[in-house]
């Protein structure tokens, strides 16, 4: 019967996880200015605005930030605490749970700011200077984050080592999260 439970927490926690992930990925490419045409934000546009499109009509877009996707992401987030710790058998204040859920929402955001770092760095090796969807996504994403930080590291012999150090930071900063262990 472990294995069972087990399976089913690893299920909805992995099906709730990409929920947000999507949501997320949504409110970040509304704030970056991302382009809209782009395939991949047309995709997760698209994946996302059934859902969104309701509490459009209540909270509109203000300026970049994306206020119906920004609400229903932290709803998703508290739906996600509350249901993994009632799978795991405990039963968390809903003061707790909304401070687990805020938490769980800057660890995935430093996580996927974090992959999408390494996948930038990764096209820009295979393929530099080539353009293509994923590659314009990924810089919209994070030039934000690197442009700073290229300024005190410029590039050395032609290479941008300026994801690193980001990415290094991103990652102390996620562990350093005072989230539950079973709500990574």
């Amino acid at each position: 019967m472990a294995n069972l439970d087990n399976g089913l927490i690893f299920i909805v926690g992995t099906l709730l996880q990409i929920a947000l992930g999507l949501l997320l990925a949504r409110v970040l490419l509304q704030l970056v200015r991302a382009d809209f045409f782009n395939p991949i934000s047309q995709l997760v546009w698209k994946l996302t605005q059934p859902v969104v499109r309701p509490l459009l009509a209540l909270l509109p877009r203000w300026r970049t930030l994306d206020l119906a996707g920004g609400l229903l992401l932290y709803a998703l987030a508290v739906i996600y605490v509350e249901l993994l710790a009632s799978l795991y058998g405990f039963d968390v204040p809903i003061g707790y749970a909304l401070v687990q859920a805020l938490l769980k929402l800057a660890s995935l955001t430093l996580n996927l700011y974090t992959l999408s770092l390494f996948a930038q760095a990764l096209l820009s090796w295979i393929g530099p200077g080539v353009s293509n969807p994923a590659a314009n996504v990924l810089w919209s994403l994070n030039e934000p984050l690197l442009r700073p930080v290229r300024r005190i590291l410029p590039p050395i012999g032609g290479i941008d080592l300026s994801p690193v150090p980001v990415m290094l930071l991103l990652q102390l900063v996620d562990r350093l999260l005072p989230l539950a262990p079973f709500f990574h």
